[in-house]
């Protein structure tokens, strides 16, 4: 069996391409769900599956953040990890879109939980919005912030893998991928014509699909009048190779094979880290998500 791909969301699920992509396993938040049967259902996953790799927002709950750390501890596990990306909802689900496909490729755990902050880096995600006067994600200058309150104003904004703001009307573009991708967009009280016809256009996406909002992206982006959108390497195979690129080490505390610079789901460093270079820096940036090493 593949390692598990599991999230704290259904909307993080996007459906697959193919009857060949398995599907994640969602998690029960902690006010639905007693600890006991939240332990008994993370350890049915590792012992079906052998590694489990949970996905989850930074923006999640801290109740529900808590309640994964707890069900680790408690389980006494190096088999799961536990990965945090500051990557928007809708851009969250299509990374884990691409997890799940890469999850039948026949990596090894520890190289795939890795591969969680190397595609983050490869995917461009924003959203059209009506306001910025509540987002807090991305920088606003006091003038945006200002002409978030006439009538009519919309903006695009982009949240990774920088930061950027236009005023839509003023001529100004957003920094698009400079390689192949897909766009991923998902309306809510705005046309997304803007999205399809100006943005795609702009990107060269090589097609675009349309997805549910998830039920956070209006607390995300601070408001309910808004389409996201995310542009991503569709071809597995291209991800493959992306992966495959990466130089590997050999974790000194768990043996796991890994790509970067600490082991997903023991949290050990990888030493010497000098000589590095190429991909695997892309790798080596963020701070790690699972406990210590015990």
């Amino acid at each position: 069996m593949p390692t598990a791909i599991a999230v704290t969301s259904a909307d993080l699920v996007l459906p697959p391409p193919d009857p060949h992509t398995p599907t994640a396993h969602v998690l029960t938040p902690p006010d639905r769900q007693p600890l006991d049967a939240a332990l008994a259902e993370t350890q049915v996953l590792v012992e079906q599956h052998g590694y489990v790799v949970v996905l989850y927002q930074s923006s999640l709950p801290a109740p529900f953040v808590r309640r994964l750390h707890t069900v680790r501890s408690m389980l006494e596990s190096d088999r799961i990890a536990l990965l945090g990306t500051d990557l928007p909802p809708l851009a969250t689900g299509v990374l884990v879109h691409q997890m799940r496909q890469l999850s039948t490729c026949g990596f090894s755990p520890g190289v795939l939980g890795a591969t969680a902050r190397l595609l983050a880096h490869y995917i461009h995600a924003g959203a059209l919005l009506n306001s910025v006067a509540r987002l807090d994600h991305v920088p606003v200058g006091l003038k945006e912030h200002a002409k978030s309150w006439m009538p009519g104003t919309q903006f695009g904004v982009l949240a990774a893998p920088a930061s950027r703001l236009i005023r839509i009307g003023d001529g100004g573009t957003l920094p698009g991928p400079e390689f192949p991708t897909r766009l991923t967009y998902a309306a809510c009280q705005l046309s997304p014509d803007w999205v399809t016809g100006t943005l795609a256009p702009q990107w060269r996406v090589t097609g675009t699909q349309e997805a549910r909002l998830p039920a956070d992206s209006p607390r995300w982006w601070g408001t309910g009048k808004l389409v996201e959108f995310a542009a991503s390497i569709p071809d597995v195979s291209v991800l493959y190779q992306l992966v495959s690129s990466v130089r590997r080490e050999e974790c000194r505390w768990c043996g796991l094979e890994l790509i970067g610079d600490r082991c997903v789901f023991c949290s050990s460093p990888v030493t010497p880290p000098e000589n590095r270079s190429g991909p695997a820096d892309v790798v080596s940036q963020g701070a790690p998500a699972s406990g210590r090493p015990h």
